[in-house]
């Protein structure tokens, strides 16, 4: 069977944006995905690809302020799943604690927390910026026995990676069915049993008990616009990070936050993506 080989360019590039995208186009007959450093490659099969559906799907992306294209080549015939996994994520280790790797790979270096992610897609691998930045803060916090909230969770990285450090209970949620399980596959691959995972937008949280600490890994106009539904089931001393964003964000999210009671602590960059804390006064 060929494929043809379509490889688009998102700006922003955001895991949000490109999960997103990659929901938007398994739709129409997309089947795997790997992501790039300016956006996302998709395979579909040469005989379900049609230019006129995928230009539809492009236009009506249910996103703000995002710019795509693309470039459409076909592919010669190969055994795709064998390219698949010799071409799929390589492990990576966050912090010299955390390995994150798929079932397939061989020679994972031993870490204080081994992640197991399924390989149907490549998105919340670790490999992101902002995943990896939210990430390190995890490592580094003090999760024992702490209620969390894992908003646009994805594949859930970020939530196994906190259950596995002590934090209890744990709500994922994600506006995607498949990341939703996708979640449920990857969180049952890692034996975690105290993450509950849950369709919905930021207007699910309303009428929540409060949670111990937040973590938002979205883009910045949908931290603008949902920020207050966070806000709302944090309590006096509740933690927050949220990333997706670029330094030059910054300030317009704090500005905000803070007008919500947020008191900014700090924030730490790479390649210019940003995470930043905040605590509830």
């Amino acid at each position: 069977m060929r494929y043809f080989e379509v490889t688009f360019k998102t700006t922003p590039c955001t895991e949000t944006v490109n999960d997103v995208l990659s929901a938007c186009l398994g739709e129409i007959g997309f089947e795997s995905f790997i992501e790039n450093t300016d956006g996302i490659k998709g395979y579909i099969q040469q005989p379900i690809y049609n230019e006129s559906t995928l230009k539809e799907v492009i236009e009506n992306i249910p996103l703000d302020n995002v710019s795509i294209s693309y470039k459409a080549e076909l592919m010669e015939d190969k055994d795709w799943n064998e390219e698949w996994e010799k071409n799929f994520f390589q492990p990576i280790v966050i912090g010299n604690r955390c390995a994150i790797h798929s079932t397939f790979h061989k020679d994972v270096p031993e870490a204080e927390y081994d992640i197991l992610i399924n390989p149907q897609m490549a998105f919340g691998t670790g490999h992101h910026e902002t995943t990896s930045l939210i990430l390190e803060e995890l490592l580094d916090a003090e999760l024992q026995n702490k209620s969390l909230l894992d908003m646009g969770c994805g594949t859930s990285i970020l939530a196994i990676l906190a259950a596995m450090r002590g934090a209890k209970p744990i709500t994922a949620i994600d506006i995607d069915t498949w990341c939703v399980e996708n979640s449920k596959e990857n969180i049952l691959l890692n034996n975690i049993e105290n993450i509950s995972v849950e369709l919905g937008d930021a207007t699910s949280l309303e009428g929540r008990e409060s949670f111990d600490i937040v973590i938002a890994n979205i883009n910045r106009n949908i931290l603008l616009n949902d920020m207050s539904f966070y806000t709302a089931c944090m309590h006096k001393g509740s933690e927050i990070f949220m990333s997706g964003f670029y330094v030059s964000d910054i300030d317009i999210l704090k500005e905000k936050a803070e007008s919500l009671g947020l008191n900014y602590m700090y924030y730490k960059e790479k390649n210019n993506w940003a995470v930043v804390k905040f605590i509830k006064s």
